[in-house]
């Protein structure tokens, strides 16, 4: 089981899809082999160094946290069904009205997309704030994801970790 890494007024809660199955059996997340999470988050400049999977509360100390969007595991995101996705809206909703972060940055289009309901998303700022935080989409880190290199996925969040720090 993941449980999310969050707390008040967090700069960013980033949004995974959903738990991977090794990130679920072990309980940290991001911590499957090729997903790139923790190495872009460092590389970007989010965190001074990079965090190791197994000490992912750290990331507390940085002003950010992480949830996901639907709780349950799979190999793939895919796997997950659009009903997934509508179930898990009200208890998303809650949880960022309760911890009111500045930004939920979702990884990778698919559950903004979801929960959104349009059905074109550019990468980037969303027009609209989403339960009073701004709404920043980034390419997924996962192993899976082969359309970014780890250079691709650096430039992309190097520009949100700019936005961040200018507003």
């Amino acid at each position: 089981m993941l449980t999310d890494i969050i707390s008040t007024h967090l700069s960013v809660i980033f949004c995974g899809i959903n738990p991977g199955l090794k990130s679920s059996d072990d309980g940290h997340h991001f911590s499957g082999r090729s997903n790139r999470f923790w190495k872009v988050l460092h590389q970007s400049g989010f965190t001074p160094y990079e965090i190791e999977a197994v000490n992912d509360t750290s990331i507390l100390d940085f002003g950010l946290g992480l949830t996901t969007a639907v709780a349950r595991a799979t190999s793939r995101a895919d796997e997950l069904s659009k009903e997934e996705f509508d179930d898990a809206l009200d208890t998303f909703k809650a949880k960022i009205t309760e911890y009111q972060p500045q930004y939920v940055a979702f990884l990778g289009k698919a559950a903004y997309k979801a929960f959104s309901k349009k059905k074109e998303i550019l990468w980037g700022l969303q027009p609209e704030d989403f339960c009073g935080a701004k709404v920043w989409v980034l390419p997924n880190t996962s192993g899976l994801n082969r359309g970014f290199s780890l250079e691709d996925l650096v430039a992309y969040y190097k520009e949100f970790y700019h936005s961040v720090h200018s507003s």
